[in-house]
């Protein structure tokens, strides 16, 4: 499979099951076997902004920490050895939510490779919004099959 950058949400999908609408990554800039960028527009139209909060939305933290999953799922999914494998959310260890995340953000995700010890890979993962740290959080990933 030859990889192209920047990788539009066609190309996310042949990597990562998610679907809308729960596939939370526009797009993939930066991508090599070690770190992954990618990116999320908070849109007005998004379905839970509705309820969370009515007059003043705002993009869940627990969202924020599965689209930096699913942009860590990329990095670990695009190998070789796991195409067409299932990589499941297994934990999260030292979240840190810093900024709010309102309709019209642009969500930068970055997520860095630290280690992998059998069927699990872990990595640190960080959100900005307009260079401000919104969430930042350890993540392990699990790798079925």
């Amino acid at each position: 499979m030859t990889l192209k950058l920047p990788m539009d949400q066609t190309a996310i999908k042949t990597i990562i099951p998610h679907r809308d609408p729960f596939l939370l990554v526009d797009r993939i800039t930066e991508l090599d076997a070690h770190r992954v960028v990618g990116w999320k527009l908070v849109r007005p139209e998004e379905p839970y902004l509705a309820g969370h909060f009515p007059g003043n939305p705002i993009m869940p933290g627990v969202l924020m920490l599965e689209a930096l999953a699913q942009t860590m799922g990329v990095m670990v999914l695009v190998r070789p050895e796991h195409r067409g494998k299932l990589g499941y959310f297994a934990s999260m260890n030292n979240v840190r939510f810093r900024e709010l995340v309102r309709p019209g953000d642009e969500l930068r995700m970055e997520v860095t490779y630290i280690k992998e010890k059998t069927k699990f890979y872990i990595a640190q993962g960080r959100a900005t919004v307009n260079d401000k740290l919104a969430c930042e959080a350890e993540l392990m990933l699990f790798m079925a099959q």
